[in-house]
């Protein structure tokens, strides 16, 4: 495990130097699949027309893969074991239709192109368009990755934020993928979109310490709300909006949410409460370029984290199994 969370340093370094087997460029696929983004673009924009989950399971599937083994789909892979990372526990909340969207785009490539792109590219492109699709910042994604040999669910454990992780551990897990602060408080505004099963938030609404039932930075109308939605013992299919207020449009109402006491995870309101981090929270909430800039800034620079080279990838003709 440390020597892939070394692998971001080295890199940037390549990018840097302007050498290397591995390095990625905007233009990879100009000669051998020219047409490359538009045939994923489409293919996304389709899914998105059938489901709007499209959008919120496609960006966090891209998250979820690049803080494991870096931007290699390795999220991808289907064990038979049920021992592939997809399987481990903080994954198997992932949305079907994110998968499903990579899947069908990697075919559609396959088409026109076989053999040519990896299926990790497929969803760094896919994590773009649906950001775009929802209304957020387009960008130019860097391309050229390999996709990864393993995938085990033994990988992810210690590798992915947690609803109830506080500053100081949200800065350590993102520096190890070479991510800021500024980074880190940057993506987490991606929960402007998608949903949160009510067991990850639960431990704010009952019980919270002998002193409150109720975490005190919930907002008090927002807490009544949460548990009219998510009461105690409740099915644990059910789920809420990380954005009570534009929940399908990426925008930076989650940072204004979080100003107002409106942050669903403490991982989320953290970020106002604490004073390291609340300049940045204020800034967002106030000024969408500055979000947006931030955001994609930030997304660059997690599809760099962890990327195969050479005889450390391949790239696979099917996204869910390792070529035999």
């Amino acid at each position: 495990m440390e020597a892939w969370r070394g692998m971001c340093y080295a890199m940037v370094m390549i990018l840097v130097i302007g050498i290397g087997e591995g390095q990625l460029a905007e233009n990879f696929y100009s000669s051998s699949c020219p047409n490359v983004e538009s045939i994923v673009n489409q293919t996304v924009s389709t899914k998105f027309n059938q489901t709007f989950v499209t959008i919120p399971a496609t960006l966090r599937l891209f998250f979820h893969d690049c803080f494991v083994e870096g931007a290699d789909a390795s999220i991808m892979i289907s064990s038979p074991n049920g021992d592939a990372e997809k399987d481990a526990p903080d994954n198997v909340s992932l949305a079907g239709d994110g998968f499903d969207t990579v899947i069908k785009a990697k075919a559609a490539v396959e088409a026109v192109c076989p053999g040519v792109v990896s299926c990790a590219d497929i969803l760094a492109m896919a994590a773009r368009d649906v950001v775009v699709l929802a209304g957020g910042p387009s960008f130019n994604v860097e391309l050229g990755r390999l996709d990864g040999l393993i995938s085990k669910a033994s990988n992810v454990p210690g590798n992915l934020p947690e609803p109830f992780f506080n500053l100081d551990q949200l800065n350590a897990l993102f520096a190890k993928n070479n991510l800021t602060q500024l980074d880190m408080i940057a993506l987490s505004g991606a929960h402007t979109l998608g949903f949160s099963h009510c067991s990850r938030f639960a431990n704010r609404l009952y019980n919270f310490s002998t002193s409150s039932q109720v975490d005190p930075s919930l907002n008090t109308t927002y807490s009544q709300q949460l548990m009219q939605g998510c009461p105690q013992n409740v099915d644990p299919r059910i789920a809420v909006n990380l954005d009570p207020v534009t929940p399908q449009t990426f925008d930076n109402v989650y940072y204004k949410n979080l100003v107002a006491g409106m942050g669903l995870l403490t991982s989320d309101e953290v970020l106002f409460t604490n004073p390291a981090s609340q300049p940045t929270v204020n800034d967002f909430a106030n000024n969408p370029n500055d979000f947006n800039a931030a955001f994609v800034t930030a997304m660059r620079k997690l599809g760099r984290c962890g990327v195969k080279t050479g005889s450390q990838g391949e790239i696979r003709k099917d996204c869910t199994a390792f070529n035999s």
